[in-house]
């Protein structure tokens, strides 16, 4: 009941709801007499580059080796998962997105969005990698540090905005196929017919493998089993005149997404249901308006690692997002580019899990479990963009502020044995309280050749269901859930600067301190062997320099490079890892890719990523060595639309720890090769 009382809300908001600030540098001119669909957001105003940002464009995101979208998020160093592994190999709950070496949970410090709407499960937190398609995207915008604006709850450790490749980027028809290693096969397609003055696009992909043993040699028995992964997606987006400055979008998405893990049996299964609806208006009064609605599932069999039977059966975790905003740029002269609006976010979810003694042979149920709970952030905002005449245009300052009010709401936690004898019925306060955040920027152009940028900002973010919730195993270690967890608080500054001192030629580089007070961290208890707990620790200070270069070379070639340096720390008074690195978090990272295009005949590209070693846990006694990873990249066009491709993935066949808990280790994808064809036109 409660469920479909929100759906029906959410519905009918739609109409009302707005969006977020789209990542696309296209401000399409409309001649009055016509009508020209674009299929994008409003163009970014002119203070954006004082907050500093990493463009991925469509030629990057076609050409990944493995195909996968957190592959080519890797390219900005500083970009992490909780885990190092990829959406074929990892448990999806472990796929939050990090920047600025702040660490994680597995839950998102990062806000990414697909056109303007969150995409963060609503329940768990993390990204579902598996549906964002690269090939159907226009570009990716990473702003490493706290953000503002739009839907700013939640993005204390930056922001990545995805934006849908428009029509005049995609084939009317277009197809892949590709076979690799281990008899995997992906395959998609997709279709992009004209409809009127607006356009359709269609589009599918399937992808599935038999997978790698994510076991040592020395570690496996009878149990162990590859990582097999069966995942498909569809999107459809659809764009639709009004009239001359005027256009509404609609985008449906439907997934799942099904892996098996270390052992027989040990089974995922997440999907989703999302679809959205947008108003832009390029008008003297520019209006950027959205509504979405997200639908999603999660299951999960933990299997015991000692007698390799079923211990637990997190069975079902159903949960809802709803959501909307509605951003203003009312006409207040050509030095001011003026931002007001609102939006607001609600989930909500439950677990539903049943627990096994995995110690008898006949695997008797000995309790169920069901907890979840509701949460709510909404928020008014308002930015400024004033480029004054007295500096001739060479000046642009930049500042916003946000007011947030959140509730965390009818949170309850209840366990029944086998015999149906309750063991623990909790039912936890409702809470509510009001968040501000701002955040200030300059951008100076000393030349053509020299910008020098400053930033400061702040913000917050809530604790997932999850983290509240739902306690978790992965052996030997188990986690409980806290439900007293407090909101995070990030304040940060940064300067940069950068630099075009050729044409083709663009240089970055950016020094920051960011701190993150109320850290959400898993915490080893000392009362309780191999136990951790989720708790607010009193800060995470991360400080470092980031650097990316691009240049387009003679003779066809094209470098793309990116390092971060991240000095991180816990500050935790009185605990055992007071003065600590996050767990989960490298050093150094770094990236760079080598591609040699012609204008006509074939293509080669080769990356090359290093990142430094890490700690598994917070007390840093299970270390995840460094690793040095190539891929690479070959197409050869044969006419007609048609081109033949060879990806290879972890050429060096580099042993990738992703997990060592106590020495049970789990590895990464290990050397990946796949032959396909690409069709388009």
């Amino acid at each position: 009941m409660r469920r479909t009382k929100w759906l029906a809300l959410g519905m009918a908001m739609a109409p009302f709801a707005a969006q977020a600030e789209a990542p696309d540098d296209a401000g399409e001119v409309m001649a009055a007499a016509s009508i020209v669909v674009t299929g994008t957001g409003l163009a970014l105003p002119p203070g954006t580059p004082a907050y500093g940002s990493v463009k991925i464009d469509r030629d990057r995101l076609e050409d990944a080796a493995s195909g996968r979208i957190e592959s080519v998020l890797a390219d900005v160093a500083g970009f992490q998962q909780f885990r190092r592994s990829d959406s074929r190999a990892s448990n999806p709950s472990n796929q939050g997105a990090t920047l600025r070496a702040l660490g994680g949970n597995a839950s998102s410090r990062t806000l990414v969005l697909l056109d303007g709407v969150p995409v963060a499960d609503p329940f768990f937190g993390y990204i579902p990698f598996s549906a964002l398609v690269p090939d159907r995207l226009a570009l990716v915008r990473v702003t490493r540090g706290g953000g503002s604006g739009a839907f700013g709850a939640g993005a204390v450790a930056g922001t990545i905005e995805l934006a849908s490749a428009t029509r005049d980027q995609m084939p009317h028809f277009g197809a892949s196929a590709f076979y690799g290693s281990r008899d995997a096969t992906e395959l998609s397609a997709s279709i992009a017919p004209d409809l009127g003055q607006g356009y359709v696009s269609l589009s599918g992909r399937w992808d599935r493998g038999d997978g790698f043993q994510t076991t040592p040699r020395d570690q496996r028995v009878a149990a162990t089993v590859p990582a097999a992964y069966d995942s498909w997606s569809t999107n459809l987006r659809a764009v639709a005149p009004i009239d001359a400055t005027s256009e509404i979008q609609f985008r449906g998405t439907l997934f799942q997404d099904n892996r098996t893990l270390r052992f027989a049996g040990a089974d995922s299964m997440s999907q989703g249901q999302d679809a959205s609806i947008r108003y832009i208006s390029r008008g003297r009064w520019q209006v950027d308006a959205l509504a979405y609605l997200q639908a999603r599932n999660f299951s999960n069999i933990v299997i015991s690692s000692t007698s390799f039977r079923k211990s637990l059966d997190q069975r079902n975790t159903p949960s809802t997002g709803i959501g909307g905003k509605i951003e203003l740029r009312p006409p207040v002269g050509e030095d001011h580019v003026l931002r007001i609006g609102m939006d607001t976010r609600f989930a909500t979810g439950d677990m539903y899990e049943d627990a096994y003694n995995a110690g008898i042979a006949t695997n008797p149920l000995t309790s169920r479990r069901h907890a979840g709970g509701d949460q709510i952030t909404s928020g008014i905002f308002a930015e400024d963009d004033w480029s004054p005449d007295v500096f001739g245009g060479k000046l642009v300052l930049t500042g916003g502020v946000r007011a947030d009010r959140w509730s965390i709401r009818n949170g309850f936690y209840k366990a029944v044995s086998a015999a149906g004898l309750v063991t623990q019925d909790s039912s936890y306060a409702n809470r509510s309280d009001w968040a501000f955040s701002g955040r200030a920027g300059a951008l100076y152009h000393v030349s053509d050749a020299v910008a020098l940028r400053g930033a400061a900002y702040s913000g917050f973010r809530l604790p997932t269901l999850n983290e509240l919730y739902r306690p978790f195993v992965v052996f030997p270690i188990t986690t409980q859930a806290n439900a007293a967890l407090k909101p995070e608080k990030l304040k940060g500054v940064e300067g940069g600067i950068d630099l075009t001192p050729a044409s083709g030629v663009q240089l970055s580089a950016t020094l920051f301190y960011n701190r993150l007070d109320d850290a959400i961290a898993n915490v080893t208890l000392t009362s309780v062997a191999n136990t951790r707990e989720r708790q607010n620790v009193n800060a995470i200070v991360a400080k470092g320099v980031e650097l990316t270069a691009s240049a387009q070379l003679p003779a066809n070639f094209s470098l793309l490079a990116s390092y971060a340096y991240s000095h991180s720390k816990v500050d935790a008074p009185g605990m055992a890892f007071d003065g600590f690195a996050p767990a989960q978090v490298p050093r150094h990272s770094a990236s760079a890719t080598l591609a040699w295009a012609p204008k006509a005949g074939p293509e080669l590209s080769a990356t090359l990523r290093y990142t430094a070693k890490q700690y598994e846990d917070d007390l840093q006694s299970d270390v995840l060595p460094d690793a040095l990873t190539l891929d690479a990249l070959a197409r050869l066009p044969i006419g007609h639309g048609i081109s033949l491709v060879a990806r290879g993935e972890n050429l060096f066949d580099e042993d990738i720890v992703t997990r060592n808990a106590g020495g049970s280790i789990d590895l990464g994808t290990p050397r990946t090769l796949w032959i396909g064809v690409r069709f388009g036109q």
